[in-house]
């Protein structure tokens, strides 16, 4: 199930989320044609090793990715989700939500996987805040979803609520699966979405701005 764009309506630019979305392409390009090798000890300064945990890493993990494919979607979900949290909280203190949501999502993964060697990269902790805020404010928005049935692409309107549902089950289920195997391998970083989602629900309230109030008359 991927997210192709939702129906939900912005007053201002995303400024924070654009300058985002550069800054992590142009990381991505400084190293992506690199020798493995290099790649690898990259990821392994700079990325979260929760075997090796260094407290710096919990905000640098953050601009890595693992790949093109795995820039785009992180890149695409914030583009979908982040304009209307940052319209709401102000620039600013979007930016350091995002931070914050990212850091939340990094510690949960290092407490959950606490003896992994393997590097954890990407921005999909703090997208996943991001999304958890979103489905707080705008449970109700429009999200046109992407679900691929074997070889046919299924097309499908969703409200918020339903897809960040759906998304969130999914986390979840493969999160435990990934602790019941008790195997250290590479793949997705299941507990820090599910870290960061509930980073983004609880860290809100202290960053949101208080609605503007209407002007509109009162009928009668």
């Amino acid at each position: 199930m991927f997210p192709l764009r939702d129906v939900n309506p912005r007053r201002s630019f995303p400024v924070v989320v654009v300058l985002l979305i550069i800054f992590n392409t142009l990381i991505f390009i400084q190293y992506f044609d690199l020798p493995e090798s290099r790649i690898e000890r990259i990821f392994f300064s700079l990325g979260i090793v929760p075997a090796n945990f260094r407290f710096i890493s919990l905000i640098t993990y953050q601009f890595l990715h693992g790949g093109l494919l795995h820039l785009i979607s992180n890149m695409w979900a914030l583009w979908i989700f982040g304009d209307n949290i940052e319209d709401r909280l102000g620039h600013s203190r979007f930016l350091f939500f995002y931070i914050l949501c990212g850091i939340f999502a990094g510690i949960i993964h290092a407490i959950t996987q606490p003896g992994s060697k393997i590097p954890c990269v990407g921005a999909s902790g703090a997208i996943s805040g991001v999304m958890g805020a979103y489905l707080v404010l705008y449970p109700g928005a429009r999200v046109l979803c992407l679900i691929p049935i074997i070889i046919y692409p299924y097309f499908t309107e969703m409200p918020a609520i339903l897809f960040g549902g759906i998304w969130f089950i999914l986390q979840l289920l493969n999160g435990f699966v990934v602790m019941a195997s008790q195997e250290d391998v590479a793949g997705v970083a299941w507990w820090a979405h599910i870290g960061g989602f509930f980073g983004g629900i609880l860290l809100l309230p202290f960053f949101i701005k208080r609605q503007p109030p209407s002007h509109a008359p009162w009928m009668g």
